[in-house]
């Protein structure tokens, strides 16, 4: 679901209280594990993560006015979503995390092509999270993005 939140901050505090202490723990697993250079802050009305312009100043390629996006994870209204353009754009991370999440959970992830999904009463595999989020740096990430 879209927010007017101007903050992080505010978009979680701004959810139930059942939804937020399951996007807190996303946040805190993302932020323990993003790779520096990355940058938190809200964009289509939820929390996410960008190559800030003073690293990338070239931004979004398809609206350069937009900081180039990586990551982001938001309460929608059926379930929770974490959204990974890095399984969306690099084949060999999509592969690895489709096996691992698999192996150690037991069913195929619920995913789209960047954005998986998770009910709310579904147990997360927070660490399986913070190992995906590791395995792309800014500059690999900008390296990529320069491709596609």
């Amino acid at each position: 679901m879209h927010s007017d939140a101007k903050t992080v901050d505010e978009y979680v505090n701004e959810l139930p209280e059942e939804r937020k202490t399951i996007i807190e723990n996303l946040r805190k697993v993302i932020n323990d594990n993003i790779p520096k250079g990355f940058e938190e802050t809200m964009g289509y009305g939820m929390a996410g993560y960008v190559v800030p312009f003073s690293k990338y100043p070239k931004g979004y390629r398809c609206d350069p006015k937009v900081q180039l996006p990586f990551a982001g994870f938001a309460s929608q209204k059926n379930h929770i979503a974490v959204y990974h353009m890095g399984m969306y754009a690099i084949p060999e991370i999509y592969d690895w995390f489709i096996k691992e999440y698999t192996e150690r959970v037991g069913k195929a992830p619920d995913l789209g092509k960047s954005c998986l999904r998770f009910r709310p009463k579904q147990n997360i595999p927070y660490d399986l999270i913070g190992e995906l989020f590791q395995k792309i740096t800014v500059d690999e990430w900008i390296s990529v993005a320069d491709t596609i």
